[in-house]
């Protein structure tokens, strides 16, 4: 059976991410620096120093070296040395790179090195991921996951300063493999969060989750989803939709339609054999459920996705 972090990879697979690895940030004296909302994700690790982040509406949290930070859709926030520095816009800063690097400040006296990127997804089935994810994952230096994304950004951090032949493929996938390793510790963390990250750490609800996953393509039932998670029905439906949002079996169809999405964008199989793959006995059977979803057939959601067709 697939583990919850199958099910975060399965999910982040989806959404087909496009990876983008930005310059390191170099910085010394007293500096601030203000990025736009996002509605994606931006992720970063504090290779040296530490600095204060300041995300719109909230609290500031101070990142210190060895610190990573995962933000989900996030609003206006700054990065800064001190809490009292102005800011100025990160783009112009970010304009003025060099050789995969950011200064501000003398070289010579540098003490802080960010390195990140961010993600943006493509799809219909973007927001699906996006509406479930925290604001801000924060994994300390000490955190037990903490050696693990070390040994990444190392990476990461190598890869940037090296730039060579084939960096931004190893990039891309070291990005994206932080992105997992970061939701996991998210999930792990004694607060549990809410919705479905959260429920994935749920003894029984995860389990029933895990399944569905697992074989999406069998005729479950309630019962049956009730008896992995070690719970009676009305139990196991009464707490799956208050942790994940939607009754289970509407979810399971809502995760089939995001699969077809998917399948029928790339063109990799045809409609009937698309429909017994997701667990629909008949192609007609498969579009209806198909339209009630997304007020579109599959035939019609294939053409729109590949109009050169």
């Amino acid at each position: 059976m697939l583990d919850s972090s199958d099910l975060i990879a399965d999910a982040i697979g989806l959404l087909r991410p496009r990876t983008v690895v930005g310059p390191g940030l170099h910085a010394s004296g007293v500096w601030a620096l203000r990025f736009d909302q996002f509605p994606h994700v931006k992720l970063g690790v504090v290779a040296r120093g530490e600095c204060w982040l300041v995300l719109e509406g909230h609290a500031p949290v101070l990142l210190e070296e060895g610190d990573f930070y995962l933000l989900g859709n996030p609003p206006p926030y700054v990065l800064a040395s001190e809490l009292s520095a102005i800011p100025r816009h990160a783009k112009s800063v970010w304009e003025s790179a060099k050789d995969g690097a950011v200064r501000i400040g003398s070289e010579a006296e540098e003490d802080t090195y960010l390195c990140g990127g961010h993600f943006s997804f493509e799809g219909t089935n973007a927001h699906g991921l996006i509406d479930v994810l925290p604001l801000l994952v924060h994994v300390r230096a000490a955190d037990p996951r903490g050696k693990l994304l070390a040994h990444l950004s190392e990476l990461m951090v190598a890869e940037v300063e090296a730039a060579a032949v084939g960096s931004s493929l190893v990039l891309e996938h070291l990005a994206q493999i932080l992105f997992v390793h970061m939701l996991r510790a998210h999930a792990d963390q004694a607060e549990r969060p809410t919705g479905w990250l959260g429920a994935l750490s749920d003894d029984g609800i995860g389990a029933a989750l895990r399944a569905m996953h697992a074989d999406v393509a069998r005729s479950w039932t309630l019962k049956e989803l009730a008896d992995i998670s070690c719970m009676s029905r009305s139990s196991f439906a009464s707490s799956f939709k208050k942790q994940v949002g939607t009754a289970p079996l509407d979810y399971l169809i809502q995760w089939r339609i995001s699969l077809a999405r998917d399948a029928l964008s790339r063109g990799t199989r045809s409609i009937s054999e698309l429909a017994f793959a997701i667990g629909y006995k008949s192609e007609s059977a498969f579009s209806t459920a198909f339209r009630r979803v997304t007020g579109f057939s599959p035939r019609q959601f294939r053409q729109a996705s590949n109009p050169a067709e």
